[in-house]
């Protein structure tokens, strides 16, 4: 069973802008997992849909963009989710930076 890390990433871009801030961006996202590489993305209308792979795991993760806010969901296997807490954490502190 998968643990979802839910963040709300507030911008000020528009939904043009963010998603190409998110294109141009998005790999930095798998350095918030430790060892996490990035492959698999995908967009279908406004949600990217991505893999991360960690520590022998594979992270299913998605970016939903609205107007004022991107909300990311990562589904950690139960290995990884001994690391929700932190990955929460360092996304809602980190995540805006992303998007600059």
């Amino acid at each position: 069973m998968t643990q979802p890390v839910e963040v709300d990433i507030p911008h000020k871009l528009g939904r043009a802008g963010v998603r190409t801030r998110i294109d141009g961006g998005i790999d930095k996202l798998a350095g918030m997992i430790p060892g996490g590489t990035m492959h698999d993305k995908r967009w279908e209308g406004d949600t990217l849909h991505f893999t991360v792979s960690a520590m022998g795991q594979s992270v299913q993760a998605r970016c939903d963009l609205h107007d004022t806010h991107v909300h990311a969901v990562l589904d950690l296997p139960p290995m990884l989710a001994l690391f929700a807490a932190k990955i929460r954490e360092k996304l809602g502190r980190d995540g805006p930076a992303l998007l600059k």
